[in-house]
């Protein structure tokens, strides 16, 4: 149960900017629990999204509450998921043997640069017309679920990078927890046919990421992780968009 709480703590630690699990303590035996909880810091997070967006709803205009839940999802999540949609944009344009070293470089390159800078835009865009804000828990949930899904399951190519102690320790069973979890919740938040699609589509686009970058490197780095939970969430937004205005 110590190691249970404790991966949790290091879970909430690594993925949020909130301060008071600020542990950065990597023991032997709760890596594994730390990405079993990824999917729940995740839902906590959008629930946390939700509960301002409610709170504010009566009182600011539809567009400008919008890019306030936008912006307070960035400070949230601390930009770590779009450092590593940067990084492993910058990884794109270089030949394939320079990539994990560009990727590492701490300095953001130009394609980085422009590539963030037009997702964040796209992003925003979807939250300022975007009415299903209960559902952000689950989007925000299943995009770290796909990391749960790329750690265990796809080779980690990046020499003694940070997610090797989680690649090392993170068991079937762990991965079978967060699965029956992210399942539950989605049943008790959205239904079954909601849950089925927002499922499917998630999982649809991790393969899509899961072949393109085995192809090119041969597995996952952690900017990659970081990259592939962005990439789902923007998915899920605009496939949840098409259910408010189809």
């Amino acid at each position: 149960m110590k190691n249970i709480l404790k991966g949790f703590a290091l879970a909430v630690s690594m993925l949020t900017t909130i301060p008071f699990f600020k542990v950065h303590n990597f023991y032997n035996g709760i890596n594994g629990y730390a990405v079993m909880f990824y999917p729940l810091v995740g839902f906590l997070l959008g629930v946390i999204l939700y509960g301002v967006h409610t709170a504010l709803d009566p009182y600011f205009a539809s567009t400008h509450l919008g890019v306030i839940i936008f912006v307070l999802w960035v400070l949230l999540t601390g930009a770590l998921h779009l450092d590593g949609f940067s990084d492993t944009i910058d990884g794109l344009y270089v030949k394939k043997e320079k990539a994990l070293e560009v990727m590492k470089d701490p300095h953001t390159g130009g394609m980085g640069m422009i590539f963030s800078v037009s997702f964040l835009i796209l992003k925003a865009s979807t939250l300022v017309v975007y009415n299903a804000f209960y559902l952000l828990p689950l989007v925000l949930m299943f995009g770290r679920f796909n990391a749960v899904l790329a750690i265990y399951y796809y080779p980690y190519v990046s020499p003694n990078g940070m997610s090797t102690l989680a690649k090392e320790e993170l068991k079937g069973f762990q991965v079978a927890v967060s699965f029956v979890y992210v399942v539950a919740i989605c049943l008790i938040v959205t239904g079954f046919f909601k849950s089925l699609i927002l499922l499917v589509s998630s999982l649809l686009a991790m393969l899509a990421i899961k072949t393109f970058f085995i192809k090119r490197y041969g597995g996952f780095t952690g900017d990659i992780y970081g990259f592939s939970i962005e990439v789902t969430e923007l998915i899920l937004l605009n496939i949840i968009l098409v259910w408010i205005y189809v």
